[in-house]
């Protein structure tokens, strides 16, 4: 989907080494970064499945900040990828020229079973990856899976036979502005930093390594810098509400480079990693539905989602729809905006078959959509 309001962010794994001393190119090096991305608003969100031991539960006892470290970092992982990256690559986080380094980054413990959650920019490309569970050892772990279009990838590690401590995953839709956040990672590789700040924002919508959007995304003011990326944001009872992944980074220093927290983060939220970490434990690919448009408001006196551009072959042409119209319902929900369309999409199947009501023209009418499944890489139309 199209964005609108845009900031320059940055991703948050840190890295260093590689092909004339250069990092994994397009993710934030201790030096600074190498990568920009789009921030917008969102509105709903993805299906929320959820992973086998990850439980959602409520509190109302406000635990302290050190309460809520005490009871988490134990969970948290400090994660260190050998990385490989092909010249000539697809994907826009790989560099221009083969290049290798070792990338850092953080994540947490998902099941008793060795599951753990970090971002997909933090082991894309990996050819090993290594795994140190609070104060434990450094131990080999497996990729399970990865979804470039949440940013978000699965490992698992061997526990011996020891049950591990999963972190509880909140739910994410009820998280309010003004909410304290605590933020539990390896910032330039000091493991197990905490850091605190409160919700500053809701239903941001940023974009992820294949160019698609997230949507939902929580910012906060939490100090994250790079090493940070797949790490937990935790609220007051020490469940996740998200994954970190992404700072704003609009200013640059005099070589190009941007550098740590600018007091403007973004995490994944919650309610998406349920539904992601599900379907890589039990397939290791996820499904995500595809309509095959960009987006914008739509203006004068018309609320809803006005088509921007149609991808040539893709689900919205082949039912007929055209630029410039003007989405109002979708699946029988009311569209007001770019956002509600992007949300209620996401909240699809690939395969789904919705009815989509546009006004065009002048005139209003309905067609019938079967939703596709979201290619590999965004084309000039989402």
């Amino acid at each position: 989907m199209a964005s609108k309001r845009v900031l320059t962010t940055a991703l948050l794994c840190a890295a260093c080494g590689g092909a004339a001393g250069s990092g994994v190119a397009l993710t934030l090096h201790d030096g600074g970064a190498t990568t920009t991305r789009t921030v917008t608003a969102a509105a709903a969100g993805a299906r929320t499945a959820q992973p086998v031991d990850a439980t959602v539960t409520s509190t109302s006892k406000a635990l302290t900040p050190g309460q809520v470290y005490k009871q988490t970092a134990g969970s948290v992982a400090f994660i260190t990828a050998e990385i490989t990256q092909a010249a000539g690559s697809d994907n826009p986080f790989a560099p221009s020229r083969s290049q290798s380094g070792t990338a850092t980054g953080s994540g947490f413990v998902v099941s008793k079973d060795g599951l753990i959650v970090t971002n997909n920019h933090v082991v894309d490309g990996a050819t090993s990856i290594k795994v140190k569970i609070g104060d434990g050892p450094q131990q080999t772990a497996k990729l399970i899976g990865k979804d470039s279009s949440t940013d978000l990838a699965l490992l698992k590690v061997d526990t011996g036979g020891k049950a591990l401590a999963p972190l509880k995953l909140a739910d994410s839709s009820t998280v309010q502005v003004g909410d304290p956040t605590y933020a539990i990672g390896n910032p330039y590789g000091l493991d197990r930093t905490l850091t605190t700040g409160v919700v500053s924002a809701l239903q941001r919508e940023i974009s992820a390594p294949d160019g698609f959007s997230i949507s939902n995304v929580i910012q906060t003011d939490a100090a994250l810098n790079p090493g940070n990326s797949g790490g937990p944001l935790l609220n007051t009872a020490g469940e996740v509400i998200g994954v970190n992944s992404q700072i704003e980074s609009g200013s640059s220093s005099p070589d190009g480079s941007t550098g740590g927290n600018t007091g403007i983060g973004f995490a994944i939220p919650s309610n998406t990693v349920k539904s992601v970490v599900t379907q890589l434990e039990h397939g290791g690919k996820v499904s995500h539905a595809y309509l095959g448009v960009s987006l914008q408001d739509a203006t004068g006196t018309t609320q809803g989602a006005q088509l921007a551009t149609v991808a040539s072959g893709g689900p919205a042409a082949d039912a007929g729809l055209r630029a410039g119209d003007v989405v109002t319902a979708f699946g029988g929900t009311p569209i007001a905006s770019a956002d509600d369309l992007s949300g209620a999409v996401d909240g699809h199947a690939a395969g789904d078959q919705v009815d989509v009501t546009i006004k065009r023209g002048g005139a209003t009418k309905t067609v019938h959509v079967k939703l596709g499944q979201r290619p590999a890489q965004v084309a000039n139309a989402g």
